[in-house]
């Protein structure tokens, strides 16, 4: 699934595509589950709106128009915007995209620019959802959210606060948008590896020591996936990200320390008993 790194990377190839053009044209795919009940017909309000920003928060992302209603996308488990003779993100759970292929395939808004530009958003497994808002940051689903660790992480004492607060273990809560909004499965069992803190322990037992190092780590995790736009080969060779899928009995870490696979809040968490306590 597309998480704050692979999501900040769609904000950047929209924000590069669309900021600053006029909507021309507005396709929409016949696909009442992703559009969420929403008609074509209220999608072309966009017909005449500049692009202002692509803005997100956590997963979530939208254009900032010079009027409403601004258009809302998650990209669920395989979406992702694209745009001609850009280089797609291979994700695990999407399709393969075919350079030479306009439009991609599985595409279900197509925007076209007053300048011949185009943006797509693609999702194969219809997961994903467009919105429409009038106000997307004082609206759900944006503003029921947590922080977002690249745009908004708490200060120390108050990160260890929210912990503090919390009796669910912690993996779970790292995976609750409503606490830490972008975070999903595969940075949360890396955050939870480089910190060396067990999965299964509560968010309240951990001390204000091992509180400082999670947030460091889960800062330290997202800006280097975003620094690399979340090009996963580029990742520190040393991270658990490389060996963490597959629930294989014998995965061990670059340091060849066993990985251990249990389920956590209906979750496969990948994580190392011999250093996470």
């Amino acid at each position: 699934m597309p998480e704050l790194p692979e999501v900040e990377r769609g904000r950047r190839l929209a924000e590069s595509a669309a900021a600053g053009r006029r909507i021309e044209r507005v396709e929409c795919a016949a696909d009442a589950i992703v559009y969420a009940g929403a008609s074509p017909a209220e999608w072309e309000a966009l017909r005449g709106r500049r692009v202002l920003a692509a803005c997100r928060w956590g997963k979530q992302l939208w254009f900032d128009l010079d009027a409403p209603p601004h258009p809302l996308f998650h990209f669920g488990m395989s979406g992702g915007f694209r745009a001609p003779g850009d280089n797609p993100l291979k994700l695990a759970s999407g399709p393969v995209h075919r350079p030479e292929e306009w439009p991609p395939r599985y595409w279900k808004v197509r925007l076209h620019f007053e300048d011949g530009g185009e943006l797509v958003m693609t999702d194969a497994r219809r997961l994903g959802r467009l919105l429409l808002r009038a106000a997307p940051r004082e609206e759900p689903p944006v503003s029921r959210l947590g922080f977002d660790p690249l745009l908004a992480l708490p200060s120390p004492r108050r990160f260890a606060e929210l912990l503090g607060a919390r009796s669910v273990v912690i993996k779970s809560l790292l995976l609750d948008q409503g606490f830490a909004a972008g975070v999903g499965n595969w940075i949360a069992d890396e955050i939870l590896y480089q910190a060396g803190i067990d999965p299964r322990r509560r968010a309240r037992d951990l001390d204000d020591r091992e509180a400082k190092r999670l947030r460091t780590v889960l800062r330290r995790v997202v800006e280097k996936a975003v620094s690399v736009d979340a090009e996963s080969r580029r990742y520190p060779k040393g991270w658990l990200f490389h060996r963490r899928w597959g629930k294989r009995a014998e995965s061990k870490t670059a340091r060849g320390d066993a990985i251990r696979h249990i389920e956590i809040g209906g979750r496969t968490t990948a994580w190392v008993p011999a250093v996470q306590r």
